[in-house]
């Protein structure tokens, strides 16, 4: 007989389960799919009633099949009765029957509900009736909690034209009137504004939500996603103000980090944030075995220059310097070692993620950089080691990036990016007045170019 530890039972006791009353994407970028994806994200069971089935992909809605209403309804109560739901949202739902029929249960239940007040694929195919469009408002808006339209169902339920977050704020008044506890009217299809921007209405006061545009073709299911994090997060029994917040944090993630396959608008990737998280860990992990490398080295100290070393390693698809780890303080050098200044940490570097950061634009690959000493000696060695080295002068370095902080490395990375045969292994600069000589390695992993440079400074030492 399987035991159950105590853990396991509290857990069962306590996991946040949320329902989401919604279509199916034949292509898992929109709808219920979208939906699990975003629970899961959040650490949220999700459960699923489905009202209609899609055939779709990036480019278009072939066709629509509804579910009929008696199996939607049995849906959602053989959930409630075994799991029990703390939190549910309605996407699709295409016909006054299937709304009328979903509102029933919401009320019976009392859920507190998200509603999504899909009307428009991003294919353009219709997915609300224009009948249901009374239904939606008069059954199932005065039951909801939370109401996310874009600013062009904003339009429709409010029935006047958004142009700027003025008018934003107006429509999400008039939505309010007709009984959701919150609105929040999101700033996507806002033209005028240089940031998205979202506007909650709630207990008669207004919030705004702002993160930048993010230009990609990855931004398929975003409403259903952004929808599905505000329901997990309800459903965790967090405020509704600090579920939008999340919200928005998690779909610029979604989308700036999409899926991109098919010929149009590609899928969003709400499980973004997770997956960064988990592969920050892969990243300190290979930095903190280079950097064990270069500690136990007898050799390598004689490569760090007066200015001191660093090793960093960057994520795949880095947003700033604060997305590459290095070693806070440098490394130093200790009698004939080399020894770090503290654990590797995300954001700890200037200087050598500068380095990275341009070198990814060339080759997204090349994640990961140290910075050694000069030595003419040590370019030869690199030749022998059929390394690809190029190289540029700090001497013609323009002002305008003299003068502004951090910009020398960017400039002259991508400098001797562009003179290199093919993407170098090595970059080096022999120095300007004040200006230290410098090389830097760069590679795939950090555990790789702590293994390059080793291979430097052994034969350095073997010839000194």
């Amino acid at each position: 007989m399987t035991t159950i530890s105590p853990f396991e039972t509290t857990f069962r006791k306590t996991a946040s389960r949320a329902l989401t009353i919604a279509g199916s994407d034949s292509g898992g970028g929109a709808g219920i799919q979208a939906d699990l994806k975003t629970f899961a994200a959040l650490r949220v069971h999700g459960m699923t009633a489905i009202t209609s089935i899609t055939a779709q992909n990036t480019t278009e809605v072939k066709a629509v099949h509804d579910v009929p209403v008696s199996i939607v309804k049995a849906q959602i109560e053989a959930v409630i009765d075994d799991f029990g739901v703390n939190a549910a949202k309605t996407g699709m739902l295409h016909t006054t029957e299937i709304i009328r029929a979903v509102a029933e249960e919401i009320k019976q239940h009392q859920l507190i509900t998200v509603v999504d007040p899909v009307m428009i694929a991003k294919s353009g195919a219709k997915l609300l009736e224009d009948s249901a469009i009374k239904s939606l408002k008069e059954h199932l808006l005065p039951l909801a909690t939370v109401v996310t339209p874009n600013a062009m169902e904003a339009e429709v339920l409010a029935q006047m034209e958004i142009h700027d977050l003025a008018d934003a704020r107006k429509a999400a008044r008039k939505i309010a009137e007709l009984g959701p506890r919150a609105v929040i009217v999101k700033g996507g299809h806002i033209p005028t504004v240089e940031n998205v921007v979202d506007t909650l209405y709630y207990e008669d006061k207004f919030q705004e939500f702002q993160a930048p545009y993010v230009k990609r073709q990855t931004d398929h299911g975003t409403g259903c996603s952004f929808s599905a994090a505000i329901t997990a997060e309800l459903a965790k029994e967090n405020t509704i103000p600090n579920a939008v917040g999340l919200a928005r944090r998690l779909i610029s993630s979604a989308i700036l980090h999409g899926i991109q396959v098919g010929k149009g608008h590609g899928p969003v990737n709400p499980l973004s944030l997770l997956y960064r998280e988990a592969e920050k860990l892969e990243v300190l992990d290979d930095l903190n075995q280079a950097i064990n490398l270069l500690e136990e080295s007898n050799s390598f100290s004689r490569l760090i220059p007066e200015s001191q070393s660093n090793i960093g390693m960057s994520l795949r698809e880095p947003e700033s310097l604060m997305d590459i780890a290095a070693v806070p303080g440098r490394i130093v050098k200790i009698g004939n070692r080399a020894k770090a200044s503290a654990s590797p940490q995300f954001g700890a570097s200037k200087h050598v993620a500068a380095a990275i950061l341009t070198a990814m634009q060339y080759d997204p690959a090349s994640r990961a950089a140290i910075n050694i000493r000069y030595d003419q000696r040590m370019m030869k060695i690199c030749e022998r080691l059929n390394l690809i080295s190029s190289a540029y002068d700090r001497s013609s370095e323009p002002e305008n990036v003299k003068n502004k902080e951090g910009g020398t490395i960017p400039w002259g990375t991508e400098q001797a990016i562009k003179k290199a045969r093919k993407f170098p292994d090595v970059i080096y600069h022999i120095g300007d007045f004040g200006k230290e000589p410098m090389t830097v390695l760069l590679g795939k992993s950090a555990s790789q170019i702590a293994r390059t440079a080793l291979k430097i400074a052994e034969e350095f030492n073997e010839e000194r």
